[in-house]
């Protein structure tokens, strides 16, 4: 190439950049799509449960068929806000304030604005950001304490009063602070908790419209909405899913046009209740009206993935599926009737035969082999399906069993673009790039997941170390030893507690448990402070 045509090439290259206003980095960023579902089990995807999983899921298949499955993936808990919290900080929920349960009806902002997430990480080079579908984070709901009992019921039918409705007017009117907008998403639009008021959708920090009555009586039969509190007229729970997927796919549309590359956290109200299935699927799986709605859940990835190849960017998209916790236990009725029957309200039924058994009973098992489910410190209870689909990174077709969690989001995403963490951020995240590039090295040696009412679990390596007897959460099984040490590689399946025959071992992991506490990480770094004492297990009585 000579020297005149040589600096007409490269002066043409930097004018079209400059034009443009992209950089060449920016370019060659990813756009960065997660789905994550609630309340789906590991056996409940037929390509990590093929002999014991009964429900069609075509569309996780395919993403596992062009991507890479990982088998010992888990989220931060056995239920749906502490998940939420770690996947999008890269730091455990357990050193914030949320030490057991989830973030409650009206319940303040779990994640500070300060603190970086995914969203803010990828705001900082240029990236535009959307969340899609359920939060459950917490906001700062401009609810006067005074007024709080005008904006919850404890019958399901009841009608708004006068000053109930003068009351959510003024309140729903107002905007509502420390959403996902709050802490580095460019947009929001999602029903929050679809069980839970408002019965509304909102469009970034607003309530679409007005609710001016209590939710309707049909809203709220088995495995329907939970808790009752201002809805807006005529609120349809089987139209969650199909506006979320709507809204989804526009968003890809147009965000596929843009010179920049985005970010969307799709995070579905699905399959977990309400068990709100559409006409279309109602049946379909021949199991239960859960599997019927992982069926209807399965088909909107369906069509997340078309929009992205309709719109051109799905071959420079990075699409990662998994689900906040395992299969709930509560569900599992046959049929739409059975559902409204019965009440949702705590155990009705027997523990020790809940609902998910009649599944189970037809052959189809949700935590695929391993024990317990939502909810629990066992492996059903937080070890949950991980696709990455990462055209000409992640090989095609490929699995690979090195122990991650979903706090390891930040480190890979900020690895893959080139961005340095600060050191008071993504504190429990490890790079999952190695591995995406095909290494089989492991990236993190140990891992905790808790149960609902934060019992821990650690993993190091094959050994499962909790802090404590039995699942911690709804699943029954009391062990005769005050803590539980299993071997996995062994006994996957959590049956033998050898606790007694390696008293080192415990030794030895209750003192590591108790350094990742006090270190405030488990990243290299300098020490951090948790946010608040840390509860240690197991609690004295």
């Amino acid at each position: 190439m000579n020297r005149p045509f040589a600096l007409r090439f490269i002066t043409g290259v930097i004018s079209f950049f400059w034009v443009t206003g992209v950089s060449l980095s920016q370019q060659q960023y990813p756009n960065i799509v997660i789905i994550y579902a609630d309340d789906l089990g590991y056996g409940d995807v037929q390509s990590y449960n093929p002999e014991r999983g009964k429900i069609p899921t075509p569309h996780i298949d395919r993403l596992a068929s062009e991507g890479m499955s990982f088998t010992d993936a888990h989220s931060s808990s056995g239920v749906c806000s502490p998940s939420r919290y770690t996947l999008l900080t890269g730091r455990y929920h357990w050193r914030s304030r949320l030490q057991k349960g989830i973030v409650g009806l009206y319940g303040k902002p779990l994640i500070t604005q300060e603190r970086l997430t995914l969203a803010s990480l990828l705001k900082q080079h240029e990236y535009q950001t959307a969340c899609i579908g359920k939060w459950h984070l917490g906001w700062d709901w401009p609810i006067p304490d005074d007024q709080m009992h005008l904006f919850r019921s404890e019958k399901k039918d009841v009608k708004a009063s006068e000053d109930q409705r003068k009351a959510w007017q003024e309140v729903f009117s107002l905007p509502i602070p420390g959403g996902p907008t709050a802490v580095g998403f460019d947009e929001y639009f999602g029903t929050d908790v679809p069980n839970h008021p408002p019965f509304s959708f909102i469009e970034n920090d607003r309530t679409v419209g007005i609710p001016t009555e209590f939710g309707a009586p049909r809203l709220f039969g088995r495995n329907q909405a939970s808790l009752q509190g201002p809805a807006r007229e005529l609120w349809a729970l089987e139209d969650i899913l199909p506006t979320l997927a709507a809204r989804s796919t526009a968003y890809i549309e147009r965000e596929a046009k843009s010179a920049h590359p985005f970010l969307l956290y799709l995070s579905l109200t699905s399959p977990h209740t309400p068990l709100s299935v559409n006409d279309e699927w109602l049946g379909k799986s021949n199991l239960s009206l859960y599997a019927d709605m992982v069926m209807e859940t399965d088909a909107l990835v369906g069509r997340v993935i078309e929009a992205l190849e309709k719109s051109g960017a799905l071959e420079n998209t990075l699409l990662v599926f998994t689900s906040d916790n395992g299969c709930a236990p509560y569900v599992g009725n046959t049929s739409q009737d059975e559902a409204n029957d019965l009440s949702m309200k705590g155990w009705p039924w027997d523990r020790n035969h809940p609902p998910v058994a009649a599944m189970e009973e037809k052959g189809h098992y949700p935590s695929g082999p391993f024990r317990g489910y939502k909810s629990d410190v066992w492996e059903g209870g937080h070890r949950v399906p991980f696709i990455v689909r990462w055209p000409g990174k992640a090989q095609a077709g490929s699995s690979c069993d090195q122990l991650v969690h979903q706090a390891d989001l930040m480190a890979t995403i900020a690895e893959i673009i080139g961005a340095e963490i600060p050191d008071n951020a993504g504190e429990d995240s490890f790079s999952l790039l190695p591995l995406l590039k095909g290494g089989n090295q492991a990236v993190r040696q140990n891992a905790v997941s808790t149960s609902i009412t934060g019992l821990p679990g650690l993993r190091q390596g094959n050994w499962k170390y909790i802090a404590g007897p039995g699942s911690g959460g709804w699943t029954p099984g009391e062990s005769e030893l005050p803590v539980q040490l299993y071997n996995l590689a062994a006994d996957p399946s959590e049956t033998q507690n050898l606790a007694s025959q390696e008293p080192d071992r415990i030794k030895q992991m209750k003192e590591l448990l108790e350094k990742l506490i006090t270190d405030g990480r488990s990243t290299p770094g300098s020490i951090q402070e948790n946010d608040v004492e840390v509860i240690r297990y197991p609690e004295k009585q």
